[in-house]
């Protein structure tokens, strides 16, 4: 048996890692889309997204299976803009990533041992508060919520992270003071990434885990709740999120539980809901009897994504209640998703079409026309010829992912006190 004298100080300093003082203010910060100002046609940004969505779809259904295995976007989707050291705070733009815990940003790396980024990659010796953290700090260890890592000659914690899309970041946990539109918060811990690959882009310099484990940036700042709502996708300006949100959503404001972690194909981090049906308009969609109906939300997957048969039913209930012919395959910008031709139409924007319905436990989310079609060019450039259903088929895969194109302009709220998901419509370049 351990020597009793030995465990207190350890359970103690645990204890104390773990207790952060909540925050007593709610902190904000900007958000922007990977394409946001870039000048793509609508065409081109449908393109992009469906990329997306089916490389994040292949990384949460393996990290599903690994069980162990933390999850990156298959691009970056939203990114976080904050500041780390004093006194001059050094731009980081993170990945926002619902399905991660571990926060890290690209870090004293040369160029062979970095990918590519816009931003100057963070120098450490520059921040009069960066601190280093020792490996016999709880934090480095599983119940840190690091399953790889190590101590370096000088005995300082090590880490290694990979993703389910073979992305990985290796380097050193450190501590600095974070900045958040204005509010600074110190001594958070991070990974300082010496040596970074895989499927990033030069406008993100790492990642902000928001999962549920203790590395995450929500676990870190020991807050009740989080939230954030997104500007549609292609506007200018920029989208927020919100670490200790206030309750008051407003009159629409509805609620649902998170469902528990799936005994078998489910990974801890990730945020279920329970979804009990779907309907477009007036067709209650059969759901099968499989993970569709413990379904992840997540801000890191584009469009939202149901298994092949009920792919394919809502696919039939919207022909039947469209009134427009079906768009020739080779037209369509993404294979297998369904387009209509709007050439017969005297105006597109007046065709009556179905609602579509996510019936949750405990709420109803009626989702935005705009959220879920979206009229773009045709093969041969013409402009609105194409009115899409924004949803994708998994194809192999037996789950529901709800994406961030069906949550645009709806504030988003995890609140992981009460253990649920509240949700209403919001203009969200006014919050």
């Amino acid at each position: 048996m351990k020597n009793p004298s030995v465990m207190l100080p350890c359970v103690l300093f645990l204890a104390i890692f773990f207790a952060r003082p909540a925050a007593s203010t709610t902190l904000r910060a900007d958000l922007t889309h990977v394409d946001s100002g870039r000048g793509f046609t609508k065409r081109e940004l449908l393109t992009r997204m469906a990329a997306r969505s089916t490389a994040r779809a292949a990384s949460l259904g393996a990290s599903a299976q690994a069980a162990t295995a933390p999850v990156a976007s298959g691009g970056s989707e939203y990114l976080v803009h904050l500041g780390v050291g004093t006194p001059s705070q050094q731009a980081v733009a993170l990945v926002l990533d619902t399905g991660s815990d571990l926060i890290w940003t690209q870090c004293a790396c040369t160029a062979s041992n970095c990918y590519q980024q816009a931003l100057p990659v963070f120098k450490p010796s520059a921040s009069g508060t960066f601190g280093t953290v020792s490996c016999t700090d709880p934090i480095c260890g599983p119940k840190g919520g690091l399953q790889n890592y190590g101590c370096s000659k000088d005995n300082l914690c090590r880490y290694g992270y990979s993703y389910g899309d073979k992305s990985f970041t290796i380097g050193t946990i450190i501590e600095d003071t974070f900045t958040f539109s204005g509010s600074a918060v110190p001594s958070l811990r991070f990974g300082c990434g010496m040596k970074n690959g895989g499927r990033f882009t030069p406008n993100e310099s790492g990642i902000a885990g928001f999962g549920r484990g203790p590395l995450s940036l929500p676990s870190q700042l020991n807050v009740d709740r989080f939230s954030y709502c997104l500007t549609t996708i292609g506007d200018q300006g920029s989208s927020t999120v919100f670490l200790g949100t206030p309750d008051n959503l407003g009159a629409n404001a509805q609620s649902t539980p998170f469902a528990p972690t799936p005994a078998t194909g489910g990974t801890s981090s990730f945020y279920y809901l329970s979804l009990q049906g779907v309907s477009v308009g007036k067709t209650l969609l059969p759901l099968t009897a499989s993970r569709s109906d413990g379904p992840i939300i997540d801000s890191g997957t584009s469009i939202t994504i149901f298994p092949e048969a009920v792919f394919q039913s809502l696919r039939e209930a919207f022909v039947s209640q469209v009134p427009l012919p079906v768009a020739n395959a080779s037209a369509s910008p993404i294979p297998g998703m369904l387009c209509f031709s709007t050439a017969q139409a005297a105006d597109p924007k007046k065709v009556p079409v179905p609602k579509l319905i996510l019936h949750l436990e405990g709420a109803d989310w009626d989702i935005p026309t705009q959220n879920y079609l979206l009229e773009v060019e045709d093969d041969k450039g013409n402009a609105g010829a194409l009115l899409c259903v924004v949803i994708l088929s998994a194809g192999d895969l037996d789950m529901t992912i709800i994406g961030n194109f069906q949550q645009q302009n709806t504030h988003i709220v995890y609140d992981l006190q009460a253990n649920k998901m509240n949700f209403a419509p919001a203009s969200c370049d006014q919050l």
